[in-house]
């Protein structure tokens, strides 16, 4: 399984980006997609999920501003990031977990960068 993430950029604090992951090769139809993050010099820390039925959630510096959205047809999860704060600058990770078979995936990463 290969994820592909694409998206991040330069944005300024207000601003907008949409990040997108599609997922390829083979894996179970009962999964889990979500982007996580890593700023500089901390850990990396989830930041929302959806899984394959459609339930979302959301970490709490997040709601209201990022949306998680999911095309099954296309295997491709996407991260709408609206009012972007500076302390959203970090590389966002995408992520696919077999939630049945306890099998995860992660794709490569891409800088988001919150300046003015």
């Amino acid at each position: 399984v290969q994820l592909q993430a694409s998206g991040g950029g330069l944005v300024q604090p207000g601003g907008s980006l949409r990040l997108s992951c599609a997922a390829s090769g083979r894996f179970s139809s009962a999964n889990v997609m979500g982007w996580y993050r890593q700023a500089p010099g901390n850990e990396r820390e989830w930041v929302a999920t959806m899984i394959s039925g459609g339930t979302t959630n959301y970490a709490d510096s997040v709601k209201g501003r990022l949306s998680i959205s999911r095309d099954n047809a296309k295997n491709t999860v996407y991260l709408q990031m609206n009012s972007l704060k500076p302390e959203d600058t970090a590389v966002y990770y995408c992520n696919l977990r077999e939630y049945r078979l306890g099998r995860n995936y992660w794709g490569q990463g891409t800088l988001v960068t919150v300046s003015s």
